[in-house]
């Protein structure tokens, strides 16, 4: 299996040139194609709230169902929500999920989380682009520095807060965060999109066509650089980078089945502290086939390759290399019953050489990973408005062996599009390389040795749900929640190895709702309430749960937009956060507050003026008072261009 993944490796950097070069090439020498995307911005700013309650999600069940009966705490970002809040990554995007924490740590990483326990390190929210799960089992979380995607081709994001662990596995404990890209067919023609800005400078570029077999693809390409960061006392941050990013997807087939090849490539350059820059590279390619029987049932199976690679001086020098296969089968077997199963596997091979010995050190250095999974989901329509949702899932990992994730959901449809919806699950958030194999420091004698015993960690989860849609014009979604969490990492020490000896509870309150003032003015609202409950279970110890296990959190958080037309040429939108304190180490709550004026200047060219912070002259996300970035008031023009 080595052999053959190590004769899969890439030049990714030549592929990402080669590949904007030829896109830009073909863009010169191909005619614009005038296919009529099969839902463009345009069409989506106009749909009531009504309709966007009916576009289908498939996060929930695996499969398309609408969102306003979808039994789960889930917000989607549309692809017009991300277009009008002037965002320029996928990190900046998830900011519009009033459901999520988002914390920026610098000009290049984020702490990404939703019920609680966030860090760098969040291990327990299972993201995916595509289809192709991005987290690293070297900490079980994901590395923000490196997940891009181009915006413009993403259609919705889907972000599901809550367990997802008997359709998705481990490590969607607190939650399952889906972004969807359009299919090739939905993306015809040339799109330039040009950024500039006090703290980046970017530029964008796709070509989309069509095949002769009625196939459809598009190729794609970007680059962009950020500025450093700065202290409070204005003395610069080593984290400027520079980022080329290409790839292509290709599409056969309709919505009742077809085929879809997609792949991508990456190159970043990121300047730090200490050691030189750090410089990420990867690469990776899918293929998906599914088909929609006549009867209802359906198939899927997809297969990826993964490749990733962070030389990090003063670290380590890792790649990871990722094969991943999956198959599920939807029927119908008896009236008023709807079957999903299906499994997978999944291969790792982590290889960590030149690590700093000095400071820290993962031992074995080379290490080869299975996953093994197997799910059945039964939802059962006991009446035309009462659906019971009964499923588990056995999931095998080289380190505690297999692991049960059942779920129970009960759906209740009231009139006047109301949903009542209730769930109880089991998660596991599985042993990482870090829980087993992290010595501290390099070389003996140890004060933090990895614990062979690491056990899995648990969390119990009650959930409570109520979604309306009123009318067309407001919709509202309130979820309660409690984590009972068991065997949660801890840290003694006197012991001086990862232990599984701390108990406790997260729960609170997320709501979010819309309303319309006007066919052309539109306002969302969310708010979050977190609380946290935690002890150790050791007698006599000396360990106190901290942040770096358990996250640092606020405790209320609150989002506001407004999206309006001015005339039929100009929007202006308004974005705001308000996030609480987090307690340790502090940083100060704060508030966000960025605008958008946007103008059709012409039928092919759309101009964006984005003023980022213009309320707070600076504020602080993450870290203690001394290593704390500061983000100020900051602007950018862009220019989308469909010639």
């Amino acid at each position: 299996m080595k052999k053959l993944l190590r004769a899969l490796q890439l030049d990714n950097f030549m592929l990402c040139r080669r590949a904007c070069i030829l896109l830009l090439m073909f863009m010169q020498i191909c005619p614009s194609v005038t296919a009529k995307m099969s839902l463009d911005a345009e069409e989506l700013a106009d749909l009531s709230l009504e309709q966007l309650s009916n576009i289908v999600v498939t996060s929930v069940s695996r499969r398309e169902q609408s969102l306003g009966s979808a039994a789960a705490s889930i917000y989607v970002i549309h692809a017009e929500d991300i277009r009008r809040a002037g965002v320029n990554s996928l990190p900046e995007a998830l900011r519009l999920a009033p459901n999520l924490q988002v914390a920026r740590t610098d000009t290049n990483q984020y702490a990404i989380s939703t019920r609680g326990f966030n860090n760098p390190t969040a291990n327990r929210l299972l993201v995916m682009i595509d289809g192709r799960t991005v987290y690293s089992p070297l900490f079980s979380g994901v590395f923000w520095d490196v997940q891009d995607v181009m915006l413009n081709d993403i259609e919705r994001i889907e972000v599901i807060s809550g367990p997802g662990t008997t359709l998705w596995g481990a490590n969607a404990v607190n939650g399952v965060i889906n972004v969807i890209t359009r299919r090739a067919g939905d993306t015809p023609g040339t799109l330039i999109d040009v950024a500039a800005g006090s703290r980046l400078n970017g530029a964008a570029g796709r070509y989309g066509g069509r095949f002769a077999n009625d196939g459809h693809f598009r190729v794609y390409g970007k680059f962009f650089e950020r500025r450093h960061a700065e202290l409070a006392d204005g003395s610069s941050v080593r984290d400027a980078s520079e980022r080329g990013h290409a790839g292509f997807r290709s599409d056969w087939g309709d919505s009742q089945g077809g085929f879809t090849v997609q792949g991508d490539a990456y190159r970043a350059n990121i300047e730090q502290q200490v050691g030189g820059a750090r410089n990420l590279s990867g690469a990776n390619l899918l293929a998906r086939w599914t088909e929609q029987g006549t009867d209802g049932s359906s198939v899927r199976v997809q297969a990826y390759y993964d490749r990733a690679e962070r030389e990090q001086p003063g670290a380590f020098h890792k790649t990871l290399d990722i094969l991943d296969l999956e198959f599920q089968h939807g029927l119908l077997p008896v009236e008023e019953h709807w079957l999903l199963w299906g499994g997978g596997y999944r291969y790792g091979y982590d290889n960590l050489d030149d690590q700093n010995l000095a400071s820290f050190a993962f031992i074995p250095e080379d290490k080869e990973l299975h996953w093994y999974h197997l799910f059945i989901q039964d939802e059962w329509d006991l009446r035309s408005n009462l659906a019971l949702t009964v499923g588990i899932k056995g999931e095998h990992n080289d380190y505690t062996g297999l692991e049960w994730l059942p779920n129970l959901r009960l759906a209740w449809m009231l009139p006047k599009d109301q949903l009542v919806w209730g769930a109880l699950s089991r998660a596991v958030r599985a042993p990482s390389r870090l829980d087993r194999e992290l010595f501290l420091p390099g070389t003996p004698p140890y004060t933090l040795a990895g614990n062979p015993n690491f056990q899995s960690e648990i969390a119990k989860v009650i959930e409570v749900g109520y979604r309306i849609q009123s009318t067309s014009t407001f919709s509202l979604s309130i979820t309660a929640f409690n984590h009972r969490h068991d065997r949660v990492r801890s840290y003694d020490p006197s012991v001086g190895i990862l232990e599984n000896k701390i108990v406790g509870n997260t729960y609170g309150i997320e709501a979010w709702g819309s309303y319309r003032v006007t066919p052309t003015w539109n306002l969302n609202v969310g708010w979050t309430e977190l609380r946290k409950d935690f002890h150790t279970t050791a007698t006599g110890s000396s360990m106190t749960p901290s942040s770096a296990l358990l996250g640092n959190d606020p405790q209320r958080w609150i989002t506001l937009s407004s999206h309006m037309g001015i005339t039929p040429k100009h929007e202006f939108d308004i974005t705001a956060r308000y996030v609480g304190a987090l307690p340790a180490p502090r940083v100060a709550a704060y508030t966000a507050v960025n605008a958008r004026l946007g103008w059709q200047a012409r039928k092919d060219l759309q101009l964006s003026l984005v003023l980022q912070n213009i309320l707070d002259p600076a504020h602080a996300e993450w870290g203690t008072a001394a290593s704390s970035v500061e983000y100020p008031r900051s602007l950018f023009i862009e220019a989308l261009w469909r010639p």
